[in-house]
């Protein structure tokens, strides 16, 4: 049995499973194809999801999130202290998602020349490696803000046609602001990537929040922090730009979990007035 306390981004916003072993189990999020979860269990419960361990905070803080194209079934593992492990199958919402698109873009960014390939695949690693910390720090759990203010101009999991190419899916959420728009740390964090000028993303900073927990922001004009730096939630760390591959001045955003990216608008609030 799944309880709904009240409503959230797709349905479930908290949900506490009924059964034995999950009983000292409840998160809030959407059980769906981007959705991010978080929640909170008894201290010494085991976790995983697919067979993937789900870091168990000293507090019982966990999250786990599930891609755009998750499959419709996953198995959630919980083992309370002194008890037996449980599965559970949790079915995962399948979504639509839209296409969008672009055209009039230079060639050279839609396919990259040969010469910048070995810098793609360089700069594509340490990125990998920067959203893969699974740091024993639950500093997720303070939950997440808006890095930014204003019209949402790209969603996640769109899909881009650029010059008639089918790309990939876009894994974040966009917020058309003007180049020097201040970016915000959307939860506190340790700076695990800081870059002026990667060649897709621009100036980027990536963020770890702890338990595979990471936060990008993408298309910067300016970066305010070291790495290793701590920050703050709602601290400035960089401005709004058009650098890398854009068509003009935004903040791309993410969240994802152990690398997965996931939809942040599963862990926003709704987006306030600007």
């Amino acid at each position: 049995m799944i309880l709904l306390a009240r409503r959230g981004v797709l349905g479930c916003a908290l949900c506490l499973l009924a059964a034995p072993a999950a009983r000292a189990l409840e998160w809030t999020g959407p059980i769906a194809q981007g959705g991010f979860v978080s929640g909170r269990a008894v201290p010494g419960t085991r976790i995983s999801l697919d067979g993937t361990a789900v870091r168990v905070g000293r507090g019982g803080e966990f999250a786990f999130g599930f891609g755009r194209d998750a499959r419709p079934e996953s198995a959630l593992v919980v083992t309370p202290p002194r008890g037996k492990a449980e599965t559970r199958k949790l079915s995962v919402a399948k979504r639509a998602w839209l296409e969008q698109p672009i055209s009039g873009l230079p060639q050279g960014m839609v396919t990259p020349p040969p010469e910048t390939l070995e810098r793609i695949g360089q700069e594509r690693e340490r990125v990998r490696a920067a959203r893969r910390h699974d740091t024993d720090e639950p500093l997720f759990a303070k939950g997440f803000i808006w890095p930014a203010t204003g019209r949402i101009s790209g969603v996640y999991g769109s899909r881009r046609i650029l010059n008639g190419q089918p790309r990939a899916p876009h894994l974040g959420v966009d917020v058309a602001r003007p180049t020097g728009t201040p970016v915000l740390a959307a939860a506190p964090g340790i700076v695990r990537l800081a870059e002026p000028d990667l060649y897709f993303q621009g100036g980027t900073v990536i963020l770890d929040h702890g338990h595979g927990v990471s936060s990008s922001y993408l298309h910067l004009s300016r970066i305010d922090v070291a790495l290793g730096q701590r920050v703050d939630q709602s601290q400035p760390i960089a401005a709004i730009g058009a650098t890398g591959r854009v068509t003009g001045p935004h903040l791309h955003f993410e969240i994802g979990w152990l690398g997965i990216p996931v939809d942040p608008q599963t862990a926003l609030p709704p987006m306030p007035e600007s």
